[in-house]
């Protein structure tokens, strides 16, 4: 092996020899500028505040789930308070109908004070009613009379069949009317009729 001239033996580099390298020190990695004791510190509120946002968000959810059961219970009052309403309505709507009359044939050009005039001897009558037609505004020829009584409705009956302005009368007591109440069934069209 030949060296060229001047070449110095030794390590690469044109280093002087020296002894075998000393293994450097390992430096800890580097904290955070505050002490260790404060850097624990800091994660042990970190970790507490992580869990204190989960308990909050639990909190708040529950919270909502309140909200909603307080706003569906809310509701069901409204429903119960309607339904009640709607009942206390339809017996009123039946006390009101069993002190009230049908009046039919009733002459087209009469007017409410002309049926008061013919039914003041049955009772005190609270409202008379001539039904028209709500397109033209023509009356239909018939009316309701609400008597303030039912005594003054079985009077009225007796006026079944008398004359008013030259047409005969048609009295009967006022039936309550019944939603949904079907009398039997009906016999649809469309049914195969074939040839």
């Amino acid at each position: 092996w030949l060296k060229p001239r001047g070449a110095r033996s030794g390590p690469p580099g044109g280093a002087p020899p020296s002894s075998p390298p000393v293994p450097r020190r390992r430096q800890p990695p580097a904290l955070h500028s505050a002490p260790l004791g404060a850097a624990m510190a800091d994660d042990a509120a970190a970790a507490a505040a992580n869990e204190l946002s989960a308990a909050d968000a639990e909190i708040e959810e529950m919270q909502k789930k309140v909200q909603e059961m307080e706003e569906e219970a809310e509701k069901l009052k409204k429903l119960t308070d309607s339904v009640e309403e709607d009942q206390a309505e339809s017996i009123d709507r039946e006390e009101v109908d069993k002190r009230s009359v049908y009046v039919g044939s009733v002459d087209y050009g009469s007017t409410p004070e002309e049926l008061q005039e013919h039914f003041k001897s049955c009772g005190q009558i609270n409202r008379i009613t001539i039904l028209v037609d709500k397109y033209t505004g023509n009356p239909k020829g018939f009316a309701y009379i609400e008597f303030s009584d039912e005594q003054s409705v079985q009077n009225s009956l007796l006026l079944n069949g008398s004359l008013f302005r030259g047409r005969q009368l048609k009295v009967v007591q006022k039936r309550t009317n019944v939603p949904g109440f079907i009398k039997g069934k009906g016999k649809g069209k469309g049914k195969g009729k074939g040839k």
